[in-house]
């Protein structure tokens, strides 16, 4: 059996773990702890700052994902829901479980007992730090919001913690024993790439016999608004520290007007200069979900686990 770790935080984290739990694999989702929660004091950053717990909301996605959808319906719900669009209810059933086991880790654990999920979810991190960038126009800004929505015409040069945090012991055997280790769509700045500045996970990566896959973002947004799938590409191996196996790329164009949806937020789809890369999997991963709040354009769960398993 596939011994598949996942590294993400937030919705493209979610999609790939939606179709993954479907296969016969084990899945450990390694999760960001960068979420500050910052734009308004959201529930995730509100309970961080009161309760001194790691922010559970892109944990609590990813136990979200890999419930069963069937049996576990209402529970699935139940970790959805949210008060009047104030603290999410999935968020304060993580931060009690902490409080109630002592730990992070283990609020997760008894989370996952819960909703009865097909893998396991653990922070790449316990350590609680700031998320902070230095722009290519000479700012040096802090939280995981601003990183990730900087301003119109702001490019983000480089990021970096406010101070250290390290592998977390289970992520570091999760990515040892690994078949394969996927890297998956996401905030760039925002919730990708923090993951790699954890002392550790470089070296871990490097002497990992996994396979690499990264999943390509599908659209371009504030901080790379000029982004080509090339330079997704850098950037990760840039902070991964490693050179990537496979590169999965969505090559399926939505309508007009969802690309008129996108120009008008100063977003583009993701551009395919990987035309001489033998690395590339390309294929039709895409689809817009018009009944979210606002469509938008997300890769298929199914779709793109397809691909993963496959490789």
């Amino acid at each position: 059996m596939q011994k598949i770790v996942t590294i993400g935080g937030g919705t493209g984290h979610f999609q790939v773990l939606r179709g993954l739990k479907n296969y016969e694999c084990l899945i450990t989702a390694v999760v960001s702890v960068a979420d500050d929660g910052a734009q308004g004091g959201t529930s995730s950053g509100r309970l961080r700052d009161e309760y001194g717990v790691l922010p559970p909301g892109d944990a609590r996605q990813c136990l979200i994902a890999l419930a069963d959808e069937h049996e576990g319906k209402v529970l699935r719900e139940l970790f959805k829901f949210r008060f009047n669009d104030d603290h999410n209810l999935g968020n304060l059933i993580i931060t009690a479980l902490t409080k109630i086991m002592g730990s992070d880790v283990q609020g997760l654990k008894e989370a996952a007992k819960l909703l009865k999920i097909a893998g396991n979810v653990i922070p790449v991190s316990t350590d609680n730090v700031l998320l902070c960038a230095e722009t290519m126009e000479g700012q040096t800004i802090k939280t995981q919001w601003t990183v990730s929505y900087p301003g119109e015409g702001i490019h983000i040069k480089r990021i970096f913690f406010n101070q250290d945090a390290f592998l977390f012991k289970e992520a570091a055997e999760a990515l040892n024993n690994a078949d394969k280790i996927v890297i998956c769509p996401g905030d760039l700045y925002g919730s990708i790439l923090p993951n790699f500045l954890v002392k550790g996970i470089k070296e871990a990566l490097q002497k990992s016999n996994a396979i690499k896959i990264y999943v390509c973002n599908l659209v371009t947004k504030q901080g790379n608004e000029n982004f080509k799938a090339s330079d997704f590409v850098r950037e990760v191996e840039s902070y991964s520290g490693i050179k990537l196996d496979k590169i999965i790329l969505n090559t399926d164009k939505p309508s007009q007007a969802v690309l008129d949806k996108y120009f008008s937020e100063k977003s583009r789809i993701v551009e395919d200069d990987l035309s001489n890369d033998s690395r590339v999997v390309r294929g039709d991963f895409a689809a817009a979900y018009p009944s979210e709040p606002k469509t938008i354009l997300r890769h298929v769960p199914e779709k793109i686990a397809r691909a993963i398993i496959s490789l």
